[in-house]
């Protein structure tokens, strides 16, 4: 990967001249991030057994540069670009087998202020947000039930995470108990292809936030994606509500969704999520248990995956971690996997 990490190393360049530059501007730049790594042995469903020295298994490896600029009356000028970064291999992207683009996580500019943050660029997708903020594995590629029902190899959200030529939209947090999250794309296909004028991407979620309590609600309509489509694809609509509550003892999650696809065979996914963290010391147990069944003209399939694992924060940036998670797939073999790494913020 050279052409990133020569673009990589001018990014770091730049944003040390930034932060050298403080004094003389109110602009301002903050280089920040976090690395993932684990030692894991894993058995696919319906596949073979191996050891693996991954990135990213409780929580996707990054690196990001976010700044601001004040315009005066409580205006702000604001841009992010996040990369993500395979600790296993030193390569851009959410592991060596996937091709992402070099700023994929996200690449924004934008205003804030007490109307809220909109942005232009690459942005998440509210039912991503909501998807990865209401489970106890968060956005957990190995191990979340949820982000891997939704968002994982047989995931039953077409496209990414992230959308492409977006506009997004959060309110203020002073809004409190509401926090809204609004996103829309354009598909701009390549020159000379066709670019019907419903094929754009639209999504909500409302989340409800107080004291120990939090719910949401969460709705798209996908109608495009940098990612392969299936055959035939018209459009997605996918629907979630989810919660939580604190019960200091105990954190309790639950999610409930529909997702349906309307391409050459038509699907229908109903998902649901049970999970909860029980702290302990300086430590989390966390459990989740979740159940996606699909459904097509041609058969229904079940995936059950099951996960347990323990987070042990060893300060306010580092912690350890080892979990477990079991799946079972109709008509197919089981799947397992045990992971033990560390994680660190800066």
């Amino acid at each position: 990967m050279p052409r990133p990490c020569r673009l990589f190393r001018a990014v770091l360049a730049a944003s040390a001249a930034c932060l050298c530059s403080l004094g003389a501007s109110a602009q301002n730049a903050v280089v920040y991030g976090l690395l993932d790594a684990s030692g894991s042995h894993v058995k696919e469903v319906g596949g073979n057994s191996q050891w693996r020295l991954e990135s990213g298994n409780l929580q996707y490896s990054y690196i990001g540069v976010r700044g601001a600029e004040d315009l005066g009356g409580g205006l702000h000028a604001v841009f992010r670009l996040e990369s993500y970064v395979s600790i296993d291999s030193g390569s851009a992207g959410r592991s060596p087998y996937v091709t992402d683009p070099f700023w994929a996580r996200e690449a924004s500019v934008g205003f804030s202020g007490a109307f809220g943050t909109t942005v232009l660029g690459r942005t998440e997708s509210p039912l991503y947000r909501a998807t990865v903020n209401f489970n106890a594995f968060g956005e957990s590629p190995g191990f979340s039930p949820s982000s891997r029902q939704y968002y994982g190899a047989r995931g039953a959200v077409v496209g990414d995470s992230r959308w492409n030529n977006s506009i997004s939209y959060t309110n203020n947090t002073s809004d409190a108990p509401l926090r809204i999250h609004f996103g829309a794309n354009l598909p701009e296909d390549l020159p000379g292809a066709p670019t019907p004028e419903h094929q754009r991407n639209y999504g909500l979620s409302v989340a409800y936030i107080t004291g120990p309590f939090a719910a949401v609600a969460a709705a798209e309509k996908i109608q495009n994606s940098a990612l392969a489509l299936p055959a035939g694809f018209d459009h997605q609509t996918a629907f979630q509500v989810g919660a939580t509550y604190d019960f200091s003892f105990l954190r309790v999650y639950g999610q409930v969704g529909r997702v349906k696809t309307n391409a050459e065979v038509d699907v229908q996914t109903i998902l649901y999520q049970l999970g909860g963290a029980i702290p302990i010391g300086n430590g989390l147990i966390l459990f989740a248990y979740g159940n996606s069944h699909i459904k097509t003209s041609l058969k229904a399939v079940t995936d059950q995956t099951a996960s347990i694992g323990y987070d042990y924060f060893l300060s306010k940036h580092t912690d350890i971690y080892v979990a477990a998670m079991a799946e079972r797939l109709s008509f197919s073999s089981s799947g397992n996997s045990f992971a033990g790494g560390v994680r660190l913020r800066f």
